[in-house]
């Protein structure tokens, strides 16, 4: 999906570069082959959280809101991580099973991270069904959980 692919890369770059306007963050775009208008931009930035902040240097940079880069959110990661046992792929839906008693809190912070590439999770005990939107592919939900529990991955591999 373009929206998905879009949001991402627009996320790598403002973490990794400094923008300091749209134009500039469109030029990057479109160098990775991907085009938008500058209003699918500003509704793109907006729905990742993203806003102007002062770069130090007397000029402004655009960054990731609090939500996404909060410190808190950072620890509670590395508490999540290692409750994740198993993650399985089933007719485009995901599965992650987890320690006993430990699925809705890791669902719960799964739907915090409020991203656009999954539409939501049920959780019960040990077992989480992760949903992605429509147009989602099951790749681009791994990476969307890598984002939201680094790690996550390797903890799973590590536990087989």
């Amino acid at each position: 999906m373009q929206k998905t692919k879009r949001l991402l890369a627009i996320e790598k770059i403002i973490s990794e570069e400094k923008i300091s306007v749209q134009g500039e963050l469109l030029r990057m775009l479109k160098g990775k082959g991907i085009s938008c208008t500058q209003a699918t931009l500003s509704r793109n930035l907006r729905q990742l959280g993203a806003g102007r902040v002062p770069d130090g240097n007397g000029g402004y940079r655009y960054a990731l809101s609090d939500t996404v880069r909060n410190p808190e959110k950072a620890s509670l990661k590395l508490n999540i991580v290692p409750v994740i046992q198993e993650i399985v792929e089933a007719k485009g839906l995901m599965v992650i099973k987890t320690i006993p008693g430990n699925a809705s809190n890791t669902a719960f912070f799964i739907d915090g991270a409020g991203r656009y590439e999954i539409a939501g999770t049920i959780a019960g005990d040990d077992t989480i069904l992760v949903i992605p939107r429509d147009g989602v592919s099951i790749q681009q939900v791994h990476t969307c959980l890598e984002i939201i529990l680094p790690g996550i991955h390797e903890q799973v591999k590590s536990r087989k």
